[in-house]
């Protein structure tokens, strides 16, 4: 089985020797890029299937690169930044970002988060799902393409974003914590509702209010009609 490629870009060389180290010592194939636009020309080049980007960066900065990946992939990106404002976090993971870590940070947390954005992004579908694809109302998701739509419209998720309804839409009316929708416990509570919040942008968009705040728990589905 083929090792998942990751690009790592930061302007540090001395960060990048390390995290690349814990990288291949997790089994992963990592490639590097010094700043944003060599980070644009190692992304067209060697399709990573995720991306470590730092957000103060030469050249351009890593909030303009993931707004120029996201106008034609939805690989997943998880930011490193050295500042741990919420403004920062929230404008990145609403670029299309699907994870924030603040530096300074361990090699290990950093694994453990490129992990579990995998396991919430690449999980394959359960098996008793029929036609492959799920309905609720006027939302669908088709599994195999990983394409929402609201209606005939199509709506244009990250993985991230399409993980999370998609665990929605498996339980209609289930209440989920913050915690049950990422899979794990290693996201923050504001990483989740924002994603929350950018998937309900999105869909409203296009006439759809479909997820609903149960304050003091979670979200739930709703009637999606």
């Amino acid at each position: 089985m083929p090792k998942e490629r990751i690009l790592v870009v930061d302007d540090d060389p001395s960060l990048r020797e390390v995290v690349r180290f814990s990288l291949e010592q997790a089994g992963f194939e990592p490639v590097e890029a010094k700043n944003g636009k060599e980070a644009l020309e190692m992304f067209r080049a060697r399709e990573p299937d995720l991306i470590v980007l730092d957000i103060m960066m030469p050249e351009m900065d890593g909030n303009e690169v993931c707004k120029a990946i996201r106008q034609t992939s939805s690989v997943p990106i998880i930011f490193l930044s050295s500042r741990d404002d919420e403004i920062d976090r929230v404008l990145g993971l609403e670029l299309g970002g699907d994870d924030y870590v603040t530096k300074p940070f361990s090699p290990r947390e950093l694994v453990a988060r490129i992990k579990a954005v995998f396991r919430r992004t690449t999980a394959t579908p359960e098996v008793e799902l029929p036609d492959e694809a799920l309905g609720h109302g006027e939302l669908k998701l088709d599994l195999v393409r990983f394409k929402a739509y609201w209606g005939n419209a199509e709506v244009d998720l990250t993985k991230t974003e399409f993980a999370i309804l998609k665990r929605l839409i498996g339980y209609p009316g289930k209440v989920f914590s913050r915690g049950e929708l990422m899979m794990d416990g290693i996201v923050s509570d504001r990483t989740i509702d924002s994603h929350v919040r950018h998937v309900r942008k999105k869909f409203d968009e296009v006439g759809g209010e479909l997820i609903e705040t149960v304050h003091g728990i979670g979200y739930k589905l709703g009637d999606c009609t």
